[in-house]
């Protein structure tokens, strides 16, 4: 029987489909701690905007479980006197993609305005502009405005956030859509919470549930959060790459599929004592699992949890995905649900005053 219901996946769609980009994550994070309230005893935010759930507060020992709240988008960075619209990124937005793309511009006083990635027809396209493929610096957005006034008066101007319109869908045993890297992280921990709450499950330690900011810009809501919070063991989720697509080199990016349960991450931050007992409630609850390995660091938000004050626990739980960084990110429901059921059942596993300590 899966853990998500429909309950679960009317907030999931509101909250896909919602624009949340980095640093413009308020409207998301209020979707989300709607759905978290009635699983947590209180709750609590930052002055960037991290928002975290709260249960059984007040206790000496401090477990996190998060995820990252924010996704890719751009910004608008210059207008041309024809009333083009050119780009630079925020977070790790695929230029690639971008040709052909609707849009939302989000501006202070006149709500979305809509626009369009424009790109040269491909009968213009001749000779050396046959080579011609989007670069960063050749991107450009279409308002239909007839020049650079038009477009200011349309209440657009740098600094403006950029994001794609497109919804969140179901691709028969996959979720589908822009920003589940990391919204479905959000979703995956918020249904901790209610799980804990259904089965009545009593904590002996203060846990935090928390959705972090500005992850896809180096970690930062995380590394601001970590310290407030000082916690004593972290769980981290965010999204790994389904490598079994064409054109991925497994080799350099690991033997990892979709459908076969989430991974668990090797890495100088994911400490080991913490990787074994996840790995070992895996196998007691028989929750199908992958592994794989990073170099120096994850690129997750499991970095600056390890490394804030004189150091956190921490471990790192990834749903596999394809297509990371578009927006038709594909995620398995069974990945979802085992994402959910692992990171309930470590939680029921960890004593009060638990040491992870090597020596």
């Amino acid at each position: 029987m899966s853990i998500v219901n429909d309950n679960t996946v009317k907030f999931m769609t509101e909250y896909l489909n919602n624009a949340s980009p980095v640093s413009n994550e308020a409207p998301g994070q209020r979707i989300w701690l709607d759905y978290l309230k009635p699983y947590i005893d209180d709750w609590g935010s930052d002055d960037y905007g991290t928002v975290y759930g709260i249960i059984n507060p007040g206790k000496e020992y401090k477990v996190v479980i998060e995820a990252h709240a924010d996704e890719i988008s751009w910004y608008v960075s210059y207008i041309a006197d024809n009333g083009m619209i050119t780009v630079c990124r925020n977070g790790g937005s695929d230029h690639i993609i971008a040709p052909s793309k609707r849009v939302n511009i989000h501006t202070r006083h006149k709500g979305i305005v809509t626009g369009v990635f424009g790109w040269p027809a491909i009968h213009t396209r001749k000779g050396e502009n046959a080579k011609l493929s989007p670069t960063l610096n050749n991107i450009f957005i279409d308002v239909g405005a007839k020049d650079k006034q038009e477009v200011l008066d349309m209440g657009i101007h740098v600094g403006c956030v950029i994001t794609y319109p497109d919804e969140f869908i179901t691709l028969k045993n996959f979720y589908c859509g822009r920003a589940l890297d990391n919204r479905m992280g959000g979703v995956c921990i918020a249904e901790v919470a209610r799980l804990l709450k259904e089965n009545k499950v009593n904590l002996p330690y203060t846990l935090y549930i928390v959705n972090s900011v500005q992850e896809e810009v180096g970690l930062r809501g995380a590394g601001m959060i970590a310290h407030t919070l000082n916690a004593d063991l972290a769980i981290v989720t965010d999204v790994t790459h389904d490598t079994s697509t064409p054109m991925i080199n497994k080799k350099t990016y690991g033997d990892v599929k979709c459908g076969l349960g989430p991974t668990i991450t090797y890495a100088p931050a994911c400490h080991k004592n913490v990787i074994h007992m996840a790995e070992d409630v895996a196998e007691q609850n028989e929750i199908p699992f992958q592994r794989e390995a990073a170099s120096r660091s994850t690129g997750t938000d499991t970095d600056a949890f390890a490394y804030s004050k004189g150091g956190t626990p921490s471990v790192l739980i990834s749903l596999p995905l394809r297509y990371m960084h578009t927006t038709v990110e594909m995620a398995h429901k069974e990945d979802v649900d085992n994402t959910i059921k692992w990171m309930y059942e470590i939680l029921k596993q960890v004593d009060a005053g638990q040491s992870f300590k090597f020596i």
